[in-house]
């Protein structure tokens, strides 16, 4: 999907938004479109033809993690070992949600406001089913373990994560231990 080319001061005017608004999320500040006008030190009008919604403005700072994850979502279907595969997979969902604070709330987004976002989740989704059932099928995952498990898992790891806080290193090395407890509990291995 191409998008039409901005002029270099509105191309200036779009990266100033975002930049703001990629700060006040990694901050923990709601967007609002006026607040951020103000900060840009640009008119309301200029935010809003940019930006319809904070919904829309808030899953354009996401989209360079889900284009992100849907790469290495793309790139583990090509691993020969499905269970690496999965296991790298869910690792670096997990280790996305704890470091990028946009991700969890555009993930949970029951609609989106931007088609691409809807485009990148499918891919997301389809490259996670993909994974378990290759996995299910070489017998190195619970057979009782279902595809709609996943997401609720992994938000699990994530919450737990943030529950614990800690600086940004400790957060991704208690995301990765988290889930490293949980993936032996998903493992089929020949002692069980």
């Amino acid at each position: 999907m191409t998008t039409p080319q901005l002029r270099k001061d509105a191309a200036r005017n779009w990266d100033r938004i975002v930049a703001i608004a990629r700060d006040l999320v990694d901050q923990g500040t709601a967007l609002q479109l006026n607040d951020i006008a103000r900060r840009a030190g640009l008119g309301v009008a200029t935010v809003y033809r940019h930006f319809a919604t904070p919904e829309a403005l808030l899953e354009t700072v996401a989209t360079p993690c889900l284009e992100s994850l849907a790469a290495h979502g793309r790139r583990a279907l090509d691993d020969t070992d499905p269970w690496r595969a999965l296991e790298g997979y869910l690792g670096r969902i997990v280790e996305a949600q704890v470091a990028d604070a946009a991700l969890a709330p555009v993930a949970a987004a029951a609609t989106d406001a931007l088609p691409r976002t809807t485009e990148l989740k499918k891919s997301l989704a389809s490259a996670g089913t993909a994974l378990l059932e290759r996995a299910r099928e070489a017998g190195a995952v619970r057979p009782d373990l279902a595809t709609t498990d996943l997401v609720p898992l992994m938000c699990g790891v994530a919450h737990a994560v943030n529950v614990h806080g800690g600086t940004p290193t400790d957060r991704v090395d208690t995301a990765h231990r988290y889930l490293a407890t949980l993936l032996e509990g998903m493992r089929i291995t020949s002692d069980r």
